[in-house]
């Protein structure tokens, strides 16, 4: 990868960390709400649920953008972290953090759907 490709992605990717919302603005929702209305309740905590969600995606999306920082440091960056083949530029301009190429995440996707939700991690949710 080129030093100007680099410095492109890694621009993309400070700017993806910037735009990432504030996480005490997103905790708002967080708070309990004690009310004597029962569809109040369910309605508050219908949108607890969501709110935690969304936070917990961002908090993995950010991870994965620190890790494409760490590899771009590394020189590891672009490369799939599986088969190790360059990823298609595609790819890269889509989700810049990524870190498989295509096939290598589909059968990712495929052993975490497999598997259920019986509590283990792969080795890329490890990391």
């Amino acid at each position: 990868m080129t030093n100007v490709e680099v410095t492109h992605f890694r621009t993309i990717l400070r700017e993806s960390q910037r735009e990432s919302p504030n996480g005490a603005q997103s905790r708002e929702v967080l708070a309990t709400d004690t009310s004597p209305d029962e569809l109040d309740r369910i309605q508050s905590s219908s949108e607890r649920d969501y709110a935690i969600g969304s936070l917990e995606r961002e908090a993995a999306r950010m991870r994965e953008v620190q890790n494409a920082i760490h590899r771009l440091d590394e020189g590891s960056f672009g490369v799939c972290a599986s088969c190790e083949e360059k990823l298609h530029p595609k790819r890269l301009a889509a989700l810049p953090w990524a870190r498989f190429c295509i096939a290598c995440q589909e059968a990712e996707d495929r052993t975490r759907q497999d598997r259920g939700n019986d509590g283990e991690m792969s080795l890329s949710e490890a990391e």
